[in-house]
This record gives C-alpha cells, structure tokens and sequence, in this order.
C-alpha cells in the first residue's frame, strides 16, 4: 500500500480495505484480472474483471429481453468514450459509426455526460472495438470506474466570447490532470503500443508531479490516485458564467471562468459536493447539490483542483461505497471544514467565492452564429439514441454531413448533437440532407420533448428497475394531452425519467421527475427550477404509470388557477409546497372527457388511365425534366385544355 509524502496519517492508511478496495490494489494498477480473462475463450467476464474492465471505460450487461430460463444471459458490453468538452472530431465519429454497425446493436448513444455510448458489443470484440476508437482520435479510458469520469463544458462554439474557449481549454486540461497514468490501458488493447494523441500542455504534466502538502504519491505509477485509486466515481465540468447548460449543482467539482473586462483569464470561481445517486428506502443516501467553496487565481487551478481530489481520495468512505461520493463528505464535515482541509493541500489560504451572474440553461437548438461569420448547428437528438428507424434517419444524415464536410461535432450536456464551424455555403445543403432524413428543426419538436432526458434502462442496465427511454415517448404525450385537456396546450416544462435511483438523466433537477422504483412504478419528484439549479422533492411513492393522468390532472388545473403570471411549473410547486398540492388533489373532481374530433371526410382520389406506351415516355420525360410525374402530366393536360 502505497504511502503519502507527508508524515500525517490519513484514513487512507488506515483504513480497513473493503473487498474492493483491496481488488484495486490486487489489480497492479488496472491489469489483473482483466488482462488474462481478454485471452480466455468466453462470453463474459468474471465479477472481478468486471470491477477492472469499469476503469477501461466498459460494463458487462446482458439483454434481458433475450433471456431465457435455463440458458446463458445474452452478454454484451456497453463501451463509453472519454470526450472532454463533449468534442468528437469527424475520424472519430465516423469511426464510431462505423463500429456501431460491425460489432454493436447499430445505433449510437449520447450520453449525459456528452461522450458516446456503444451497446451490444461481444466479449471477443472488445479488443478490436477499444483499439479502432484510440487509433481514430478516441479514448475510453477513465470513462467509468472509481476516478475522475469526462470533464464537462457547454458545447456552445462562441468565438467572439473568448470565456468560452476558455472552458473548453481547461476541460481539456482538467482532463488530462486526472487522467490515469497506468500503462495497462495501452497494454492491453494496443498490446504496448500507445496511440499518437495530442501534446500535453507542460503546466499540467509538471502540475501532476508537484507534491503540494502530500497530494501525490512518489512511487508507483499513479502519482495522484495511487494504487486505490478514488473511493468512487467523481466528477468535474467547467463553465462560463450564467451558462448551466452543464448541470454544474450536480458535480463534484464545477470551476466558473472568470474574465477580467478585456476577455482575459484571471482565475475560477470553484464549487463542490453536488451528486444525485440515491438509493430507495435508504434515508442516508441521497441528492445534494453542490456549495460555493472559492475562488482560484489561474496559475493555482491545478493545485487546487488536486487539493480537492486529495481531500476526498484520503478520507471519502472506502468502506460503504452508498456513503462513499464527496457530497457525503461535505455534508458529514460542513463546508467550512472542508474548506481548511483542502486549504492544508493546497498550501495557501482560499480566496472568497466571487459575485456571479444568475444561470440559465441553454440547449443551443437549431441554426446559430458562432461569431466568426461561421454557423453552428444543434440537433434534437430523442434520449440520445442516433438509430435509423422508418423513415427517420438520423444516423445516415450525421454520417452524410461528417463524410461530405469533414465537420467537427460536440456531444451537449442534454444529449444532443452540435455540428460547428459550418461555411454559411453550405447551410442549405445541410439542411436538406437533415429533411431528406425525417429530422426535425427545434421549432418542430414538442417543447416537452425537447427539455426531457431518460437513461437506457431496460433492457441492458443491470440496475434498472423498470423502463425509461422505451417509454418517455408516450409519457410525454399523455402529459401534453392532459396539459391541453385543462386549457395548457403550449405549457412546458424540465421533465426527466431514470429507471433507478442512481440518477444517471438527472431527474432530481427536472420539474417533474420520473424515478423507477417498481414494475411501472415510479417515484414522482416535483419543484426543481427551470434552470436546474434548485433540487426538486419527493412528492409521491410508487406512483403506477397507469395512474399517471388521475395523480397529474388536478395538479395541472391547481397549477393553470393559481400560478402566478410567467411563473413556470417547478416554481409554482415549490412555492404552494405539496400539501397544497395533495389537499387540492383530494378533492378534485374531474373534467368531463373531451369526445375525440370527428374524422374528416377522405378526399377522394381521381384516377386517369393512359397506355402503356405514354405512361413510359411520360416517366422518361418526368426523369429528364427532374419532376414528378403528376406534375408533368397537369402541366399537359391544362395547356391541352388551354387550347380547346
């Protein structure tokens, strides 16, 4: 067991190391057993390689779908890429795609912390998966597992607002800070060889070795994480200020740049102990959003932001892993003891939290101008899911854009898509491809659609309990109809649905949130603020999906009657509060059914024979002329008529 520098103990070393934990340390760094179990002719991997296989970036699930009593599970893996910033150059995603179709289940997923996910990935192609995404741009490393997971950024490619650049900049470097030393990544997928990837900047690489107050190992080859790595997963984003289109309150750590009047970097404004996993009927786990901690000159942000991960690497809870995220550790503590642990890191006193602006979430839908005479792009993409289905053709339309115009993308916070640095020339060829394929612009889709998010649940997550992404579909319609049916037609507001408590589409900081917690049964959460930034509350258990327009009606009308003009419905239920809302529910009596519309009339369709030798010239000429054959045959009927 590795040691800090400083002669202080820490709960580190003391502490008993839980069967995990000592795992870790079995695994030399990474390796064991992942490594061996590669080489074995099987479908799936032991539960220890599957603790390992995390830190690689993949989880081992089965299609539940696909079970049958008394046969094996239908193995598969779920890979996730490591994209800071959400950035996905045009080699990668086409090689992505491309993967999707050879060795997954042919779509791509979106996630909510703006990388891709493949699913349905064998066991015997893992290897050859992982190795095709490093040697195109792409890395999987530190995607999952107990450290740092994909540093976060607003994908907004403003390049008259240099703040912005900025936060992709640092992303980029926060990133790399933290990234895993271990050779086993490399090893194992490349058989040694390491993929040709970007210069690091010289700051971090020397920021990673400085010791600063015992935040570093001196041997081994993990000189922040050690052989034990974090004691749970952890999560960092860099944003600009006003702009939550991160979700920052649900980080572990957020940084704000800040900008002195001329556009130039000065330091960050820092919060910490934001998370959302939960666990049902556990009262001692649950969500909590993150608190202003200080601010940070800029040549002190590495430093810090080690101060930090060494604060909750040596005394986070590595025995209870329901207790073990840094949230816990801030609340157990308070803030300001927190505080002076960190500041005996970081080696120098914290500076005050600065003013900032009030923040607001942005998606960034549809056409806009970067500031360069340039445009960017962003398209609706339904839960994440990039698929073909019918006359829907997502996946052939982005692959058609990155194949014709080379066009870097950015994956959002809420699982859309952002193409960026478009020549104003080619907008409309672009946008003709996306009609070609049944994509719609932002104005076109459902306002509840467009500010929803699910995670996959069924049938792949091992944790879920009940479906999210299968489902939200038709939740969001019965919604928008029972919004219409009490006078709310064009009413909208944050709703988001788990299929578990974890929290994974982050629905404790939606409007109304959806928690599976049974068979089609779901906890209903209620109150959070349209620009996430207010944690919504428990309001109803077990609610049956069936019930969903008996337990919403009377909450929609109370709400049309009582809110106050511009307030939006999160705000309306937290203000009344929920016993508001369950007295006015108790005695409600429902509206009469509206009767559904009469069908109109089908127009009958005319019909004209010709010969068979005129319909052939007809369709030649049509061909030639590039027009349709009914318009062409109009066009020669009224002039023939014209003339009698």
């Amino acid at each position: 067991m590795l040691m800090p520098t400083t002669a202080t103990d820490t709960p580190l070393a003391t502490q008993k190391l839980s069967k995990l934990e000592a795992l870790k340390v079995r695994s030399n760094y990474l390796r064991e057993p992942l490594a061996t179990e590669l080489q074995e002719d099987t479908t799936h991997f032991t539960e220890d390689a599957i603790q390992i296989l995390k830190y690689h970036g993949s989880y081992q699930q089965d299609n539940r779908d696909n079970r049958v009593k008394g046969q094996e599970k239908d193995y598969q893996m779920m890979l996730r890429t490591r994209n800071p910033g959400g950035f996905i150059p045009p080699e990668l995603y086409l090689t992505l795609d491309r993967l999707s179709d050879q060795y997954g289940n042919h779509t791509l997923r979106a996630t909510t912390r703006q990388g891709f996910q493949l699913h349905g990935i064998l066991k015997k192609n893992l290897k050859a998966t992982i190795a095709e995404i490093v040697n195109h741009m792409g890395s999987t490393l530190g995607a999952c597992g107990d450290l740092n997971r994909n540093v976060m950024a607003p994908p907004a490619p403003f390049k008259n607002r240099p703040e912005y650049d900025l936060a992709w900049t640092y992303a980029d470097r926060i990133a790399d800070l933290l990234t895993p030393q271990t050779g086993a990544y490399y090893e194992i997928w490349l058989d040694g060889e390491k993929a040709i990837s970007g210069e690091e900047d010289p700051a971090v690489k020397a920021a990673r070795n400085r010791n600063g107050n015992g935040t570093i190992f001196h041997e081994g080859e993990e000189p922040i994480y050690g052989d034990r790595y974090m004691p749970r997963k952890f999560k960092i984003c860099v944003t600009v200020p006003g702009d939550n289109s991160v979700d920052l309150y649900s980080q572990d750590v957020t940084l704000v740049v800040m900008t002195d009047k001329q556009g130039e970097l000065t330091g960050f404004n820092v919060f910490a102990g934001g998370g959302l996993g939960r666990t049902h009927n556990k009262e001692e786990t649950f969500a909590r959003i993150a608190d202003e901690i200080c601010y940070v000159a800029k040549d002190d942000v590495y430093d810090l932001v080690k101060a930090i991960v060494a604060t909750q690497r040596d005394y986070g809870d590595r025995v209870n892993r329901r207790h073990s995220r840094m949230k816990y550790l801030i609340h157990d503590w308070g803030v300001d003891k927190f505080r002076q642990v960190v500041q005996g890191y970081f080696g120098k006193p914290l500076e005050p939290f600065k003013p900032l602006p009030p923040f607001k979430y942005e998606d960034f839908l549809g056409w806009n101008e970067q500031g360069d005479g340039k445009l960017f792009l962003g398209i609706s993409v339904r839960n994440g899911r990039v698929k073909d289905e019918g006359s829907f053709q997502l996946k052939t339309a982005l692959r058609e854009i990155v194949e014709k115009f080379n066009l870097p993308m950015r994956v959002t916070p809420h699982q859309n898509l952002l193409f960026y640095d478009i020549d104003p020339a080619n907008q409309a060829e672009i946008q003709t491809i996306l009609d070609r394929c049944g994509i719609k612009g932002e104005k076109d889709i459902d306002s509840l659609e467009r500010y929803s998010m699910a995670c996959p649940a069924m049938p792949t997550c091992g944790l879920a309990i009940t479906e999210s992404e299968r489902v939200i579909p038709s939740i969001l319609e019965r919604i928008r109809a029972l919004l219409t049916k009490v006078g709310l037609p064009d009413e909208h507001f944050v709703v988001r649905m788990t299929g578990c408590p974890n929290g994974c589409a982050r629905p404790y900081l939606a409007e109304l949130g959806f928690v599976g917690q049974g068979v089609e049964a779901y906890q209903i959460w209620l109150g959070a603020c349209p620009n996430q930034t207010r944690l919504s509350q428990i309001y109803m258990d077990k609610m049956k999906i069936a019930d969903l327009e008996t337990v919403f009606e009377p909450i929609f009308v109370f709400f049309k009657k009582e809110r106050k003009p511009g307030e939006s419905f999160g705000d309306f239920c937290d203000r009344v509060g929920f016993e508001a809302l369950r007295d006015f529910s108790s005695t409600y009596e429902p509206l009469p059914e509206t009767p559904a519309p009469k069908k109109a009339k089908r127009k009958e369709r005319q019909r004209i024979r010709v010969r068979d030798e005129v319909y052939a010239k007809l369709k030649a000429e049509a061909t030639r002329q590039g027009k349709q054959m009914i318009d062409l045959a109009s066009e020669a009927i009224e002039a023939y008529l014209g003339r009698s």
